[in-house]
């Protein structure tokens, strides 16, 4: 079993149950902008978790250059399932490339000039935390919109015995 592709699919499971909520949800409530969350949207915080996973994985450990995602360029849930996508591919790529090299720093160079090195699994850590992190403020949005929200937390896909825990 590779852990770390194992891992990131339970994610990927629990992004699907947030998608298919946002599916519920009108385009307008999809796109609408609240000040409560710094004008941000729930289309806007998707792409930009996709962003995150771009930049710091594929830009900055798998030294791509990849065009900047922006939240107008996406109008609704299927487009930015289909952004995710290929998220997942640069994800696996970047979990292939670093497979028990996990201590591989990489060298990132922040626009103000100042510099940092990253461990490969820092960075995939900071990316899943980060979705999490925006899931959450999605959920929330939503509700507050009204929509009643699923659980989104991470729970074990399949449980062979309930009983035998």
């Amino acid at each position: 079993m590779n852990l770390f592709r194992t891992q990131y699919d339970w994610v990927r499971l629990t992004r699907e149950t947030l998608f298919q909520y946002c599916e519920t949800l009108s385009p307008t409530d999809y796109a609408k902008k609240h000040e409560g969350f710094s004008g941000e949207s729930i289309l806007s915080l998707h792409a930009h978790v996709a962003g995150c996973y771009q930049g710091w994985l594929g830009d900055r450990a798998l030294g791509k250059s990849l065009p900047d995602i922006t939240s107008e360029s996406i109008h609704n849930v299927q487009e930015m399932r289909e952004l995710f996508r290929k998220t997942d591919e640069l994800v696996y790529e970047f979990l292939d490339k670093f497979d028990d090299n996990w201590d591989h720093t990489v060298e990132v160079t922040f626009r103000n000039g100042s510099q940092a090195d990253f461990t490969a699994l820092w960075l995939f850590t900071h990316t899943m935390t980060h979705e999490f992190h925006h899931k959450g403020q999605i959920v929330k949005i939503g509700r507050q919109l009204g929509y009643a929200p699923p659980d989104t937390d991470l729970i074990e896909p399949m449980v062979k015995n309930p009983t035998n825990h």
